[in-house]
């Protein structure tokens, strides 16, 4: 009779970590689920392309469940419509499942389309702290054919920033002015604190020049400025995750608990955002995220 063999005590805390990461990668994602860091689309795509990857090796029940507004009655009643078994994970369904799930999850849940007719204007939003300004600061670094608007605002400069290359620091007086006067192309008032602007007049000069224009703004100002000139290109930057964000928002160290949680709040709503947007682009490497940005203005 073969002995019995019980593996090395050092192969099963091995084990038992990669199982715990393992566990910690699925939860992770299914946070960027609910949280729309990333579309259940491009989970279902990293699934197929890697059976062995977090995506992959989720339940089909716990992928719908991450999906907002999805309960665990709707989620069997769409298994049942789907016919994928409850023990199914994303990286083991057959061809007709993934086909099924694919058309079911673009119908309800349907990705942006770009627009085919695009200007030189390109306008850079997305959740705080994800690094809008850092991505625009290489840009401008690194691609001097793109033109990186300077916004007015009437908040205090922070250490290091410089008048007229970062900002043009106003007081409200001043703000209301350029306002009243038609100066900014669009404005808002971000975290119900201070108030942005984009100055109109350097615009349509560089626009006018043949220049492409890169404008990094808030979701609000997005949204005016594709009221304004409805053909303006429109990116949304994404944090690699969910995890990563709040780190990056806690890393920063320039606001307290009470403002960072308030933030956090903002942030999953602007997320909620992102399929008003023509393009989406990943910051998980500040010069790769640009680049892309370079070539989506080109």
């Amino acid at each position: 009779m073969a002995e019995s063999r019980t593996p090395p005590e050092v192969d099963r805390a091995a084990a038992s970590r990669k199982a715990v990461a393992a566990r910690r990668a699925r939860a992770s994602l299914k946070r960027d689920i609910a949280t729309r860091v990333v579309t259940p689309q491009e989970v279902l795509r990293r699934a197929t392309a890697d059976a062995a990857s977090p995506a992959g090796t989720m339940r089909v029940p716990d992928f719908l469940t991450a999906i907002p507004a999805i309960g665990e009655s709707k989620r069997d009643r769409i298994l049942d419509h789907l016919g994928i078994s409850p023990v199914k994970r994303l990286g083991g369904l057959g061809v007709r499942q993934r086909a099924a799930l694919s058309q079911w999850l673009d119908a309800r849940l349907p990705e942006p389309e770009p627009r085919p007719q695009r200007s030189r204007l390109v306008v850079l939003a997305g959740p705080t702290a994800v690094g809008k300004g850092t991505v625009a600061a290489h840009i401008k670094a690194h691609h001097p054919e793109i033109l990186l608007s300077v916004s007015a605002t009437t908040r205090p400069p922070r250490p290091g920033e410089v008048e007229g290359e970062h900002y043009f620091f106003v007081d409200d007086a001043e703000f209301d002015r350029m306002i009243a006067a038609g100066e900014l192309l669009e404005h808002a008032t971000v975290h119900n604190a201070h108030r942005y602007g984009t100055p109109r007049a350097p615009i349509e000069k560089a626009l006018a020049d043949g220049r492409t224009v890169l404008l990094e703004i808030d979701l609000q100002g997005a949204r005016q400025v594709r009221g304004a000139a409805p053909d303006a290109t429109l990116v949304f930057l994404l944090p690699p995750s969910w995890d990563e964000l709040v780190h990056r928002l806690v890393g920063r160290g320039t606001e307290d608990a009470e403002e960072r949680a308030r933030r956090l709040r903002t942030a999953r709503t602007e997320l909620a955002s992102q399929g008003e947007f023509d393009f989406h682009v990943v910051n998980a490497d500040v010069a790769a995220a640009a680049a892309r940005i370079a070539v989506l203005a080109g």
